[in-house]
């Protein structure tokens, strides 16, 4: 077997000739060319005709060990009758303005999936920001032109990338479980950017939103999706009724401040937040003191338990009863932080209501949320929205890399 046959087999590209190769300090110099013999435009990769010839450029290849591997050619420039422009000729082993080969950058971006981009950069011996481009190339090679098409259940949330209020919107394909688009900013300015992008037809086509309790958000579909149903999960409710029932504590102890007791107040936080069925026997006896000395918190106490408990119902029309019994209980118990609660839950009742009766929640959004906080943790911040959204496609949005296998 010709060593250049070898060689050619040892790159693992097809649609290439080997037609020579040296070795010098940089490693492995492979001279190739592609199998056709007319130029083809490197936009529609239809065939055109020569306009003139470039000079011999390299390309980074998968390295063998230690050893680095370039390909060497000298591309041309086709004068394409579709497109009716000069453009630079397509290659079969590498993308147009890219310096590597199709395999290094899907290695290089599987490895950025796992992994933090300095780490890539050591193993790889590229750099920082060179990693960051390649990840954006693979990212638009790579994501499923599709991934918009037939939505019909959809989950909205912001992510905070930067400190002093810098968001992207992440909007989650419920049936997929993917993320299928990112967008800077929130609220209703970034969701009408999505809306626009996927026209009037498929915001027809949406079912159901989930989101928090954002004004925004909710604008924006109900201007957009009328049709769509928002649901409000209970996460969102029930935090709610732990801040508000915290609130109440925080005011418990300031009216006993410098007393005894206001020590004993400050430190029932936790059994105060536990769920019931989770409080051992010393937080029964911290409620047991709190319900003898201290009505107004554990009314409070009383009013998360209950809103818990209605929330937890699986029968809807019972659960609009109890809620709607709830709202009124808030309403006459005296505690303003519950009173306000109460107002919030009866302006968003019926999307409460919607999580209830369809039993469909935004944790697969939060989930993503914490896995895109990761991954900005990892790299120690993004300081562009587009390097964090590249990232978030590569991880969350389907993209499957196996760089190892044929």
């Amino acid at each position: 077997m010709r060593a250049t046959t070898v060689l050619k087999n040892l790159i693992a590209v097809t649609s290439i000739f080997v037609r020579g190769f040296e070795f010098n300090a940089s490693g492995l110099i492979l001279d190739v060319r592609p199998t056709w013999c007319r130029p083809r435009c490197s936009q529609c990769q239809r065939r055109g005709s020569t306009y003139d010839t470039r000079p011999p450029r390299l390309w980074r290849h998968l390295g063998l060990g230690r050893l680095r591997i370039w390909l060497r050619y000298a591309p041309r420039r086709c004068r394409c009758k579709h497109c009716g422009l000069v453009r630079a000729e397509h290659v079969p082993w590498a993308m147009p303005n890219s310096g590597f080969t199709d395999a290094f950058e899907e290695l290089c971006a599987y490895l950025t999936q796992i992994t933090d981009k300095t780490s890539v950069t050591k193993v790889l011996g590229i750099d920082w920001r060179t990693v960051g481009v390649i990840v954006r190339r693979v990212v638009d090679r790579k994501l499923d032109p599709s991934r918009l098409e037939g939505l019909r259940c959809i989950g909205v949330d912001e992510f905070s990338y930067r400190k002093r209020h810098r968001y992207l919107t992440i909007i989650v394909d419920h049936d997929r479980r993917r993320v299928v688009w990112t967008g800077e900013g929130k609220g209703k300015a970034a969701l009408k950017r999505f809306f626009a992008e996927i026209g009037p037809e498929a915001c027809q086509r949406l079912e159901t939103v989930t989101m928090d309790m954002s004004a925004g958000y909710r604008r924006a579909v109900l201007d957009h999706a009328p049709q769509a149903v928002i649901v409000f999960d209970r996460f969102h409710v029930q935090k709610l009724a732990g801040d508000a029932l915290d609130k109440v504590r925080r005011q418990v102890v300031r009216e006993l401040s410098g007393t005894d007791l206001a020590k004993a107040v400050k430190q029932s936080r936790w059994p105060l937040l536990k769920n019931a069925e989770d409080t051992k026997e010393k937080d029964g006896r911290k409620l047991s003191e709190i319900e003898r000395d201290y009505k107004p918190l554990y009314r409070a106490y009383l009013l998360k338990e209950m809103l818990r408990k209605v929330l937890s119902r699986k029968q809807p029309w019972r659960a609009r009863r109890e809620l709607r019994a709830w709202i009124g209980w808030a309403a006459r118990s005296r505690l303003e932080p519950y009173k306000k609660l109460g107002r919030t839950i009866r302006k968003h009742f019926e999307g409460i209501m919607a999580y209830i009766e369809l039993g469909l929640t935004n944790g697969p959004v939060e989930g993503f949320n914490a896995k895109s906080r990761m991954i900005a943790r990892r790299a120690y911040g993004y300081h562009s929205a587009h390097a964090q959204a590249a990232m978030i496609m590569l991880c969350c949005g389907g993209i499957l890399l196996a760089p190892a296998l044929p």
